[in-house]
């Protein structure tokens, strides 16, 4: 494991030769959802021995539709991330959308999310280096894995080794996404741990609807290809009762489902 996420998870137990897991809700609610979904997952990690990041972000700033749900204000989130990270003793992160959200987010977080329509927005990627927090990059879905160079150059050009990259899909076509794991080793060309986020590589965007479409029912073949790829670790957004979630809930996790599906996909990384 990378050194800087051996410091992440110094307060975990955990198995180095797993993968790690970055899951939660996509967008805080409220207290008692983040509270559900962290003491839950927390506890089957624990057993599992995967180290493991809580996901909520605190503001969804790109959304189809201008009616659709963005939050409940960017402190009281912020916060309520924080807050849950404390109780379970665990690293948090969230996306941050403009360079002047990276010091104030940092207050909070110990991972700087850069949303993949983003990736290349250098003003982002440098005041994200500068807090010297972590920095999760997702790769753009109009980028192939070798052109992510140019954001990690980005980010240890200002000071900051400290670096991720997501893999999350590919647009294919107006409203699908394809996953190409060829990514996954080349990301890893770039010196960096590499993730793959199992939920949004699911999405189906620009619904006439306005709401974005899924397919959740494949998070599992999706998940279980990226670990046989050699990923370093998984993105998994997960709810309670995703048919009520305020954001991405048709492509979200079934927080009942996650555990078994964690078992499977440890056994795949141990045969390995």
């Amino acid at each position: 494991m990378n050194p800087f996420l051996k410091d992440l998870f110094a307060g975990q137990s955990y198995d180095e030769n797993l993968f790690f897991l970055i899951a939660g809700p996509c967008v805080v609610e409220s207290e008692d959802l983040l509270m559900e979904v962290a003491e839950k997952v927390s506890a089957i990690c624990r057993k599992l021995g995967i180290a493991y990041v809580f996901k909520a972000s605190y503001r969804k700033a790109n959304r189809t539709s201008a009616s659709s749900f963005t939050g409940i204000g960017d402190e009281s989130a912020l916060s309520l991330v924080k807050k849950t990270g404390d109780k379970f003793h665990l690293p948090t992160t969230s996306d941050i959308h403009a360079h002047d959200e990276a010091a104030p987010a940092a207050k909070y977080l110990d991972i700087l999310q850069i949303p993949a329509f983003l990736c290349r927005q250098t003003d982002l990627l440098v005041a994200a280096a500068e807090t010297g927090k972590i920095v999760n990059v997702k790769k753009g879905q109009f980028l192939s894995g070798p052109a992510m160079k140019f954001a990690v150059e980005k980010i240890k050009n200002a000071g900051n080794p400290k670096i991720i990259l997501t893999e999350r899909g590919t647009t294919f076509g107006y409203q699908d996404l394809v996953v190409d794991y060829r990514n996954i080793p080349w990301m890893q060309e770039h010196e960096v741990p590499v993730v793959m986020d199992c939920t949004h590589s699911l999405q189906q965007p620009n619904q006439t609807s306005g709401v974005t479409g899924g397919n959740p029912q494949l998070i599992g073949t999706i998940a279980k290809a990226a670990i046989a790829s050699g990923a370093d670790g998984l993105f998994i957004e997960t709810h309670p009762r995703p048919e009520q979630a305020k954001s991405d809930g048709a492509n979200m996790l079934k927080l009942d489902l996650l555990e078994d599906l964690l078992i499977r996909l440890v056994r795949i990384r141990k045969a390995l």
